[in-house]
């Protein structure tokens, strides 16, 4: 770690406490927050492709996260290698044995060389999930489950969709901090 850059942890209360009230939720929930998106951002420093899977009712913020990550006005940082699922293999949704999985895993894993992983959003009992699930380095905003890497939102939440955009921008913000040296995030 650089003398100029700190802790994670301790940046990320930092960053949560400026967005004010509207991300206090967060706050009690950001050791988990932390450790699993350091390890994303650790990836993504390390030059891996991500690739976005969502459940159906997550489609909307997939689109928002495709379009916005690497937006005209996000120029200051470089562009960053990242798709969805859907756009590597369209009938991922009629993908619902294991050997099937096989098979798409085995497709990204030759197109990217084991550089890339994925980073799910969504309910963790979904289909669409089980690729990722099979992979140690995924990274999870999940839904009613626990999971490796993984942080959990509960579905039910009135303010799910809220909360998921404030985590994105908080992702977003942690992406910049960890790219220009603001903040250490290897383990």
């Amino acid at each position: 770690m650089s003398d100029s850059s700190q802790d994670f942890a301790q940046w990320s209360l930092d960053a949560i406490r400026d967005e004010g009230g509207s991300l206090s939720w967060l706050e009690e929930h950001r050791f988990d927050w932390t450790t699993t998106t350091a390890h994303a951002l650790e990836q993504i420093l390390g030059g891996k492709t991500i690739i976005l899977i969502t459940d159906e009712k997550r489609k909307w913020l997939e689109r928002y996260i495709l379009a916005s990550i690497n937006s005209l006005n996000m120029q200051e940082r470089p562009l960053l290698p990242i798709l969805s699922i859907d756009s590597m293999y369209i009938h991922y949704n009629s993908v619902s044995n294991g050997e099937m999985i096989d098979v798409v895993d085995d497709m990204i894993s030759l197109s990217y060389k084991d550089d890339y992983f994925f980073w799910y959003i969504g309910k963790g009992d979904d289909k669409r999930s089980d690729i990722a699930k099979r992979r140690d380095n995924s990274y999870f905003w999940i839904f009613d489950e626990s999971f490796n890497n993984s942080f959990m939102l509960k579905s039910y939440d009135t303010h799910l969709d809220i909360k998921l955009l404030q985590l994105f921008r908080l992702f977003n913000l942690s992406l910049n901090a960890a790219l220009f040296g603001e903040v250490d995030v290897s383990a």
